[in-house]
Order: C-alpha cells, then structure tokens, then sequence
C-alpha cells in the first residue's frame, strides 16, 4: 500500500511547487528584501502573519479542485454570477500590473546577467518574447523542472547567506533605528507587503486551473491529501525563504545608509550583491543565474495564468462549449491581449519599477478580504 500511497502523490507533484515559484518572485525578491534593508527585522511579524492569514484562504483551491474535480471559477459560479464577475474585475484590475512587474524585475535581472545594456523596456520585451516561445512551442514541463532545480539551490544559496551574514555580523557601536512605520509612506509599504506576501489570494484560482492539468497530464486524479500536501509543501517553503530573504536585507543593507534603487537594473545588482557580501565574489555568477531562472519562472507562471483564467472565465459565463472548442485560440488571445497591456504599463512605469509594485501589491491587499470570503463560502458551503 506505502507503494502506491507514494507513486500517487508523485503524480500529484507540481502545481503546489509552481505556486511556490510563482510565490518566489517579486514578493521574496524585491518586497521581503526591501523590508528587512529598510527597517530591519522590525516586519517580520507582519511577514509571518501575512503567510499564517492567507494560507486557509490559498489552500481551499487544490482543496476544491481535488475534491469536486472543478476550478475555483466553475465553484465561483456556483455562488452566483456576482462572484464571478467580482472575480473578473480584480483579475482585470491587476493583471496587467502584476505581468509588468514580475517582468521589469526579470528583466533588470537579465541585463545585470548578460551585461548589455539596453534600456528596461527593451529588456523586458525580450524577457516577454522568450516567454511566449517557451509557452507556445510547449516547453512548460521543462522549466517547471528547472525551476525546481533551481530553486532548490536558491534556496539553499539563502539560508547559507544569511547563516554568514549571522555570523559575521559585528556588534554594533550603537543603535540603528528603523523609519517611522505609522506613517504615509510606511503603512503604504506594509499594505504592498502584505498583499504579494507570499502571493495574492487570487492564485487559489490558478492553482485550481494547474491542479486540474497536471490531473489532466498524468491521467490520475489526485485525492485531497496529496492535493494539500502538494500545495503545503510549496507553501511553507516560499514562507520560510520569505523570511530569510528579509534576514538577509536586514543583516547586509540596514543601518549601512544604502538603499535599494528604483530602477530595475540598478536594484538587481544590489541584490546579487547581497549574495556577493556574504558568499564571496566566486559565488555572484552562480547566484545571478539561480535568482535569474527564478524570476525566469515566476515570469512564465504568471503569464501562462492569466491567459487560462481569462479562458476559463469565457467558460463560466455562459459558453462553456465555445471554451472548450477554442481553448487553444483563446489562450493565444488573451496571452497576446495581457502582454499587449503590460508592455503599455511598462513604457510608463519601467524606470519607477517599485512605484508599479506597491500599485499593484495594494490592490491585491484591498481585494484579500473578499476573495477570501469567496473562497470560504464555497468550500464550506
């Protein structure tokens, strides 16, 4: 029986260690780093509530979707059609902000690995081509490898770093104090903090839609167990990286009076430089790379997201037949419309790359709470 509990699982695998990608990305990188340089260790109850709060309201989609062999959109309608269209309107309202984010960052990171310079729009509609290729040409399954692979070594590259940057750590003379958090400009990151922290409650939805393909793919429906084992396995470790990549900015950046900058490029050289700090400068290729493949990946998972929600979504309202027949188009359409839209937000926000990610990470804040409750109602319900 122990055999088979565990080829069943392995079929399992997946879409919870994708959301951990995903999860990997912008939030860890720029915001839970960006945390611990600018007030030290002082948000990291507020990152460790943030992952504690969302997880009931994130698991209920591999949950649902194991469960009912339904998405999370085919449950939202059955909620009625309000829940449906509510959902439409915040994905509408944040998808192209997020893809352009997600993407900017990518980018920054790829001009600090390849050396050229070219301008960050530039960068990142060359992040978005590659990206498209890869989706189009069907190369999916093999980056969802490498990013295990890569991640996993990322991971381990962190912990190590701030295991240095913890011992090498000199008594201070005298105490740095961190910013005022109750102000304007505090709470407004606190509020950006929590929203992508460890990502958006919107993703249930995803991870329903990647729960049910990777079903499709092995041809094995997974029980509930190995659905939320899957999806707890992926949760936890974005949640433990999230606090070490704020350690990490905590130990390097604060209290040395360097902040991050605004523009991409300039930002990602900063946080390989973290590595570089604490590591040694052997280790700047290796992690340029790593942390590269990683945005590389939560680039590629969010754009394959929207595209098949915005599929899906033709489907619950009122042409499931139509979306089934034209998947393939549809998918190709809203892939080229989300991408349209992003690289529109980018001409305007690519140099302010922090300004479009407390944009978009509030908005995910605000909407939590409702899409929480949808979730909630259905499950329960």
């Amino acid at each position: 029986m122990k055999p088979r509990i565990s080829r069943d699982f392995v079929k399992a695998l997946g879409p919870g260690l994708l959301m951990a990608g995903a999860a990997v990305g912008v939030s860890h990188l720029v915001q839970a780093t960006r945390a611990g340089a600018e007030y030290g260790f002082v948000l990291v109850w507020l990152v460790v509530l943030a992952c504690i709060f969302k997880y009931p309201f994130l698991e209920f989609g591999p949950r649902y979707a194991a469960a009912t062999g339904e998405s999370l959109l085919q449950g939202y309608q059955r909620l009625g059609r309000w829940a449906v269209v509510v959902f439409a309107l915040i994905t509408v309202a944040t998808m192209f902000a997020i893809q352009a984010a997600v993407t900017v960052v990518t980018a920054g990171l790829a001009a600090h690995l390849f050396g050229v310079e070219l301008s960050p729009l530039w960068w990142s509609l060359i992040v978005l081509a590659g990206v498209v290729i890869l989706l189009l040409l069907g190369r999916f399954r093999g980056l969802d490898l490498s990013m295990k692979v890569i991640m996993s070594v990322l991971a381990v590259s962190t912990l190590l770093a701030v295991a240095i940057a913890v011992a090498g750590t000199a008594p201070a003379a005298g105490v740095t104090l961190a910013p005022e958090l109750w102000t304007v400009a505090g709470v407004t990151f606190m509020l950006a903090l929590m929203g992508w922290m460890p990502i958006p409650i919107d993703v249930a939805a995803w991870h329903s839609l990647w729960t049910l393909e990777r079903s499709r793919q092995t041809g094995h429906h997974p029980a509930v167990r190995h659905a939320v084992l899957d999806f707890r396995i992926g949760y936890i470790g974005a949640a433990v990286l999230a606090v070490l990549f704020l350690s990490l900015g905590a130990l390097v950046m604060f209290g040395s009076g360097e902040r991050f900058a605004a523009a991409s490029v300039t930002f990602s050289t900063q946080l390989v430089n973290l590595y570089g700090v604490t590591l040694g400068a052997w280790s700047l290729p290796v992690i340029s790379l790593a942390v590269f493949t990683v945005m590389l990946s939560t680039t590629l998972a969010v754009t394959d997201a929207y595209p098949r929600v915005l599929t899906g979504l033709v489907g619950v309202c009122g042409a499931p037949a139509f979306a089934a027949r034209h998947a393939q188009p549809l998918y190709a359409v809203f892939l080229a419309l989300v991408l349209g839209g992003a690289v529109v937000v980018l001409a305007f926000f690519a140099e302010r790359f922090t300004l479009l990610i407390d944009v978009a990470a509030i908005i995910s804040f605000l909407s939590a709470p409702l899409l929480g409750w949808m979730n909630l109602r259905l499950v329960t319900g």
